[in-house]
């Protein structure tokens, strides 16, 4: 199949985009796609876990509140997140660090902040973190599953060369050179004089997976044994998902003095801790029954 010309294709399932725009333009101001995507992510997963809360009897309007809250924190979480691995592109510009039109975010920075800023809402409201978090976490897979998609629009995100069914490919010209590892290089396709890249598209990866996990949690949910077991199954499974797809990305952010990427050992960390914690409160609860019944 031929591609020549077009901005981005999946080449082996026959879908072509000619142009990929990244914005629209109101009033002469532009608005980028990735930011409508996150800002829809985000209502989304505020509805979700509202309708979640008020399935379970609780008071919908606190996870409104919340949301307002950690919206903010969230988006300072992940700037911060992003920086800190970055430092070396911000230490002689400290004002870039304020710049977010210029892109930079982490979704793990924002996941921290997100938690941290629930810890603070539920202590003042005197609710149980746990409960909140059940609840929350299925709004912010929701969240990413849409989100991810803002990635695409950027040409971001990607992983390196492959041939697989799901390959995409991309004009090198529409793509930030920082990102173009000497494997997609060594790889690239040239159609009348055009200059491709073929990757891995790993944005695509996270949504199906957490697509797949949302789908998961909705089913048990209803079955849940204890408070905080949502967000336990969230970080054993969005961990596992993330720590295979972080290791194919090429625009990895590395622990500072190491090749290691801060995600990937990041989500190896939390899944690990996630297993171990589903299999000690099982087993608790599983010597409670017992003791039961005696």
């Amino acid at each position: 199949m031929t591609t020549s010309g077009a901005d981005l294709s999946f080449v082996h399932l026959g879908i072509t985009i000619e142009h990929l725009r990244n914005s629209i333009t109101v009033f002469g101001f532009r608005i980028a796609f990735y930011g409508i995507i996150i800002g829809c992510g985000m209502l989304a997963g505020i509805w979700l876990a509202q309708s979640d809360a008020k399935r379970r009897g609780q008071n919908p309007e606190m996870y409104l509140d919340f949301a307002l809250y950690a919206i903010i924190f969230a988006i300072i979480g992940a700037r911060a997140y992003y920086v800190f691995f970055e430092w070396d592109a911000y230490k002689e510009n400290l004002l870039q660090i304020f710049n977010l039109r210029a892109g930079g975010l982490a979704i793990y920075g924002g996941i921290i902040g997100a938690v941290l800023t629930l810890v603070v809402f539920t202590r003042v409201r005197k609710q149980s973190f746990f409960s909140m978090a059940d609840s929350g976490v299925l709004g912010l897979v929701l969240g990413q599953i849409i989100g991810r998609w803002g990635n695409f629009f950027n040409c971001e995100a990607f992983g390196g060369y492959t041939d697989s069914l799901l390959a995409m490919r991309i004009k090198m010209s529409i793509v930030n050179p920082s990102m173009i590892s000497q494997e997609l290089l060594d790889n690239r396709i040239i159609e009348q004089g055009v200059e491709y890249i073929q990757v891995h598209p790993t944005f695509l990866y996270e949504s199906l997976w957490n697509l797949g996990l949302l789908t998961f949690m909705l089913w048990y949910r209803k079955r849940k044994k204890f408070d905080g077991e949502m967000l336990t199954i969230y970080l054993l499974g969005y961990g596992i998902g993330r720590c295979w797809i972080e290791g194919l990305r090429t625009d990895q952010l590395l622990i500072p003095g190491t090749g290691l990427a801060v995600s990937q050992c990041l989500s190896f960390v939390l899944a690990a801790g996630a297993a171990c914690v589903l299999i000690w409160k099982h087993k608790q609860l599983g010597k409670k029954e017992k003791e039961s019944l005696r």
